[in-house]
């Protein structure tokens, strides 16, 4: 086993931005990009000069996207990395950023992702498929429900009251897609897309983006940044499907992932205060957080009825709204979460903000076989 993000210098996310994520528009991706960069630049304090290296995440965009919008800021002539990763796009080039400046290769590094959705790209495989085009996300997401609440003895309305509490969270953060209070019989009303799920119960896919800037200590100091604000980034830990899995591949995975990022921060689960989680259909929600050892195999719900996930209960679970409010572009998303706990963690989330949070975990899956943990404290 190779060494961790721990072994390596302290690395730390000292500024963050967004572009809101919002329906398909009109603006043209570098907008969107250059909007959330800036942001992230003027919370660290800093100019673009001095970023030594910058990652790019995106899901639909094409190749090499990042160079039109960069260049905006100032041909810089540094290294550029682009990332394209499924879901979890933002949190590799996330990963890989903090990976350079822990390795001393870099001081100051960007991680940014941006997307809009095009729904005409199809990529051919050249491997048949055994249903063509029945098979959607949704699909399987509905099966894992049904499966969950006869194991459990749960009801679908039950599964229905994680929306519910992203929703809220979402009417409270301006960067969120969905901005707006939902009753549980205003989600429970629509339409059925599978099983018992319904849109408001699935994640919109629009556009936006989320730019998050790391730092070494050498780099913080030198450049006169805010270590007050600055927020370690504690563990990184990343995999992908292998044979013999047991069970579904993005609960399995999650278990693992999860599991390593926590022993490499030296933490336990109880320990976690904010988790931003691959919240993509509400069911995933409550099987991650029973797979990582938040609660037991079929405690979630009743956790959840009980406010234990809320903000301001025993850990706020997706603040930020979630994907299922705050929305998932796919490029930025992960680095996204990593924003939301960053403001979380230095006490400036505002309404959403979780008292006394100083241990929070994002998660990130990438089209169910691959997957991402990150551990963020405050010193």
């Amino acid at each position: 086993m190779g060494k961790s993000l721990r072994d390596l210098r302290p690395v730390y996310v000292v500024g963050v931005g967004w572009h809101r994520y919002q329906r398909p528009s009109e603006t043209p991706y570098v907008a969107l990009g250059l909007h959330a960069i800036r942001q992230s630049l003027a919370d660290a304090g800093i100019a673009w000069t001095d970023v030594d290296t910058s990652y790019v995440a995106t899901g639909f965009l094409g190749m090499a996207p990042g160079l039109p919008m960069l260049r905006y800021l100032g041909a810089s002539g540094r290294p550029l990395v682009h990332v394209e990763n499924a879901s979890a796009s933002g949190s590799a080039a996330f990963r890989h950023a903090c990976i350079e400046v822990a390795a001393g290769v870099a001081d100051v590094a960007l991680a940014v992702g941006v997307d809009k959705p095009d729904t005409a790209r199809h990529v051919r495989t050249g491997i048949s498929s055994l249903a063509d085009d029945a098979i959607a996300f949704f699909t399987h997401y509905a099966l894992l429900l049904d499966q969950y609440t006869q194991e459990h003895g749960v009801t679908p309305q039950d599964v229905a009251l994680v929306a519910v509490k992203n929703h809220r969270n979402g009417a409270l953060n301006p960067n969120a897609h969905r901005q707006q209070e939902r009753s549980l019989d205003e989600i429970l009303g629509g339409k059925l897309l599978s099983g018992s799920l319904t849109p408001l119960q699935c994640c919109p896919v629009g556009e936006g983006a989320a730019a998050a800037i790391i730092a070494s200590e050498e780099g913080i100091k030198r450049l006169g940044i805010n270590s007050g604000r600055a927020i370690r980034v504690a563990a990184s830990a990343a995999c992908s499907e292998r044979a013999g899995l047991a069970g579904p591949a993005d609960v399995t995975l999650t278990q693992d992932t999860v599991a390593d990022a926590l022993q490499q921060a030296g933490l336990k689960p109880q320990n976690v205060d904010v988790l931003e989680v691959h919240d993509a259909f509400t069911i995933e929600e409550l099987l991650y957080l029973e797979a990582t050892g938040f609660c037991k195999p079929g405690e979630a719900v009743q956790l959840l009825k009980e406010g234990a996930f809320e903000i301001g209960g025993k850990m706020a679970v997706s603040a930020s709204g979630g994907l299922i409010a705050m929305g998932h572009p796919v490029g930025p998303t992960g680095i996204g979460q990593i924003g939301e706990i960053t403001m979380q963690l230095r006490s400036e989330a505002g309404s959403r903000q979780h008292k006394g949070a100083r241990v929070g975990l994002a998660h990130m899956i990438g089209n169910g076989p691959i997957c991402y943990a990150h551990v963020l404290q405050k010193p």
